[in-house]
């Protein structure tokens, strides 16, 4: 029976990247994907005639422009948009723009409030520093403190030389800035609340924490640290979906001779004596490979696809410990016409990008509340989209496709299992929140996808709904991610390693964890790799 150099289960894109980058190394390297496409959670599919979805991962950013080269995804069909802004709709009938331009932002502050549009200049500074500071962190591995290796060593050294860069009164700041919460650190900035409330969004996307809770002000800079056609913070759409990305990775794999295995849901990880050897499929067949590599996150992959036996048992006890706490759910529609705002000016560009309710930070907070009580929020808030005003392929003429990711969606409703009656009920109140600010938005609906924590673990794979497995709380931030002594993508069975979001620098549709993972696997191979981007060391 053939054996591979490298298995890598999941065709998300982080398995996809760690592929790319083993198979152009000179490595024969096999994806094994449960479902009858890869893409994991970025993944494009026409679920309604002439309708194509995002049907996940919705908006394109943080992916890493060194992998885009390096990669030659461009060549390989990815064309990455930009959207100009978007809004934010208020209760009053009024509306709070938001514009890719600097200036033309501060500008809509000042319309709010003065003060806001001053401090808008001193906010777009100090995030821009912690972005630099945490940017060149992304594409590294993570050093273990503890480890007296050259190579944790000299990270350290990089990482102390970085917080050198700040001044004493900066770094005070900056400590600050990674354990307040998002709403403590725009009160010391903003007085409007739909300003603060436009700009918490991103503080906790994802998150199964609110606006106040500690910890959130980091989120929203892990939200700030991507770029599009080299603007940095800018998001857009992929071209034909956020499929788009993962179909221009498994062209770029399969050009290098790689091979993907779909419809082959792996069912445990074969283990002999203490070394990964392949993986046993659902259907009973066998993929052998001198290494196994898992995008899966870290719960599913040690307490699901590896005997607990093969492993110590403190590290198990970590593993169960480690944070999911799912908090996103999404509901996808195909309209029939483009719905009316009648709040936005007549032909606005907002409408291009992206559009939200929820116009002050207590009104998030008290969604928060409703998931703390196990339920979907009642008036939730929604990062809603609209794609094919800017990008036609996505649908025939005529039709749209909205994309509304929902936050707060717990993993459980009441202690219990999701049921299709709360699909439905949460679905509802995203439906009815959209109505109150678009007339005739019910009547224009064709069809929907709902997604709540239940289908995208059971579709995706991702560990209680949580789309970036694992959440980004500093407790589960670097050395400490996914857990303290195997943050360096690999784990306590030999031949066995990790290339998912649980691993460092964690979620988004960003690619490192699978670049950083191809890195470690091909240190430990002691290969040398030219085609790693020659910005970043390998050995």
């Amino acid at each position: 029976m053939k054996t591979y150099d490298a298995v890598i289960i999941g065709g998300g894109h982080n398995g996809l990247v760690t592929a790319c980058y083993l198979q152009r190394a000179g490595l024969e390297v096999c994806v094994v994907e449960k479902n009858d496409w890869v893409g994991g959670a970025a993944v494009s599919r026409e679920l309604s005639p002439g309708v194509t979805y995002s049907n996940c991962s919705y908006v394109c950013s943080l992916f890493r422009p060194e992998i885009m080269r390096d990669l030659e995804l461009p060549r390989h069909g990815l064309q990455i948009v930009a959207y100009e802004g978007g809004a934010v709709l208020t209760r009053d009938g009024g509306y709070l723009a938001s514009y890719r331009d600097h200036n033309q932002h501060r500008r809509e502050f000042a319309r709010y409030s003065p003060r806001d549009g001053e401090a808008y200049e001193r906010y777009a500074r100090d995030v821009t520093r912690q972005c630099r500071f945490i940017q060149p962190l992304l594409m590294r591995t993570a050093p273990d403190p503890f480890s007296f290796r050259p190579r944790d060593i000299g990270e350290l050294l990089f990482l102390a030389r970085k917080i050198g860069e700040f001044s004493p009164e900066q770094l005070a700041l900056t400590l600050r800035f990674w354990t307040m919460s998002i709403s403590d650190f725009l009160d010391e900035y903003f007085e409007a609340d739909v300003v603060k409330a436009y700009l918490a969004l991103s503080g906790i996307i994802g998150t199964a924490l609110g606006p106040m809770s500690p910890g959130t002000a980091y989120v929203l800079l892990h939200h700030y640290m991507g770029e599009v056609d080299g603007s940095v913070g800018a998001w857009g759409y992929a071209r034909g979906g956020m499929g788009a990305v993962t179909q221009a990775l498994s062209r770029s794999f399969q050009a290098s001779g790689g091979t993907i295995r779909t419809g082959s849901a792996v069912d445990r990880v074969i283990v002999r004596n203490g070394r990964a050897t392949g993986v046993a499929l659902a259907n009973g067949d066998e993929v052998h490979g001198k290494l196994v590599i898992s995008n899966a996150d870290v719960k599913r992959t040690f307490l699901k696809l590896v005997d607990e036996k093969e492993l110590p048992e403190k590290f198990v006890h970590r593993v169960r410990h480690f944070k999911m706490r799912g908090s996103s759910g999404k509901v996808n529609i195909a309209l029939d016409g483009l719905p009316e705002f009648p709040a936005l000016p007549q032909g606005s560009t907002c409408i291009k990008g992206d559009l939200h309710f929820t116009d002050s930070v207590e009104r998030i907070e008290r969604a928060y509340d409703d998931w703390k009580a196990e339920r979907w929020s009642a008036d939730p808030f929604l990062d809603m989209m609209i794609p094919t005003t800017i990008d036609p392929t996505m649908s025939h003429p005529g039709k749209h496709f909205m994309s509304c990711f929902v936050q707060y969606c717990p993993p459980k409703v009441e202690g219990r299992d999701w049921t299709d009656a709360d699909r439905d009920g949460f679905a509802e109140s995203v439906v009815s929140q959209i109505a109150e600010y678009s007339p005739g938005f019910r009547d224009r609906i064709i069809h929907m996808e709902v997604r709540t924590p239940r289908e995208l673990e059971a579709e995706v794979g991702l560990t209680e709904g949580n789309i970036f497995q694992g959440e980004l709380t500093f407790d589960q931030l670097l050395f400490n991610r996914p857990v303290p002594g195997y943050a360096q993508y690999r784990s306590p069975i030999g031949g066995l390693y990790m290339c998912g979001s649980s691993t460092h620098p964690g979620g988004g549709v960003m690619g490192a964890p699978g670049y950083n993972a191809a890195a470690e696997v091909l240190r430990d191979l002691k290969m040398t790799r030219e085609h790693m981007s020659p910005a970043h060391e390998v050995l």
